[in-house]
């Protein structure tokens, strides 16, 4: 119950909020600045749970940006004797003991962050250490497979991520051409299934280059390059064209009526947009 949402059913008021009943006659409280509506008994309420400073079971209608078992990019807000606190979106921070840092954090620093139940203290904290908690042994991916991605962290390879909030996975360098956020999730492809337990990624699925013409290919990494849109269409000077494109009107009109057919742009009046 701890670290997830739940539907709770109002039980009881009192100066400091409402309560909610759960099992093992355990209460719930749902504080007053945990929520801009009113509640009365007998009201339902979708919560996040977690335990306060003083141990006591609270609830926060507030959707925090991790759950238990989940990986999130989390800032942190202060450091301490304890360790590095994270805002994870409601009002109390989320504590990283320095025994779950693979490295110093400081104020300001991001950080990849697990969500666990600490069996000793019964309260969630977050890990730093990633390869403790993701799967390394019997993947449940398929070659060509789209799945979600965490990008966390920048090596020499490439870009390190979480995938499907289960295994770890490399997007390398040579197969990057667009911007990537670090703690933006998107979509991926898994490229290959490595015997260490790790997945190599692809940001396009398999053969998707090899399906489109070289001009064609061309106008595709000017569109990652500017960010997935440029400001040329049909209607656009020639010369234009060329300069931005190295191409003549001719062969771009004819590579973006072959983008278009297979939808991977959209064309408007005024300029293309990569929908992929």
């Amino acid at each position: 119950m701890i670290g997830t949402r739940q539907e709770l059913k109002v039980k009881r008021e009192s100066i400091e909020g409402v309560y909610f009943s759960v099992e093992n006659k355990e209460e719930v409280l749902l504080p007053k600045n945990d929520s801009q509506r009113t509640f009365i008994i007998g009201d339902v309420v979708d919560v996040f749970i977690y335990k306060d400073s003083n141990d006591r079971l609270v609830g926060t209608t507030k959707e925090p940006k991790i759950k238990l078992e989940e990986f999130a990019y989390l800032q942190v807000k202060q450091v301490n004797r304890y360790g590095a606190f994270m805002d994870w979106g409601i009002s109390k921070d989320l504590m990283v003991p320095f025994a779950e840092q693979n490295r110093k954090l400081q104020e300001g620093d991001w950080s990849i962050v697990f969500l666990l139940l600490d069996e000793r203290t019964d309260r969630l904290i977050g890990s730093c250490k990633v390869n403790a908690h993701v799967f390394m042994d019997e993947l449940d991916v398929k070659l060509g497979q789209e799945v979600d991605i965490l990008p966390y962290h920048r090596t020499d390879l490439g870009l390190n991520c979480i995938v499907n909030n289960l295994y770890k996975g490399l997007v390398f360098n040579s197969d990057i051409h667009q911007e990537i956020i670090l703690g933006k999730r998107r979509k991926a492809f898994v490229k290959k299934v490595r015997k260490d337990g790790k997945i190599d990624l692809a940001l396009e699925p398999s053969g998707y280059r090899k399906s489109i013409d070289r001009v064609s290919q061309k106008v595709v990494k000017v569109l990652e390059q500017q960010g997935g849109k440029i400001n040329l269409s049909d209607n656009s000077d020639p010369e234009v064209i060329k300069k931005s494109l190295g191409m003549s009107k001719k062969a771009f009109k004819r590579a973006i009526g072959n983008l278009y057919r297979q939808k991977i742009i959209r064309i408007t009046k005024d300029s293309i947009e990569l929908l992929t």
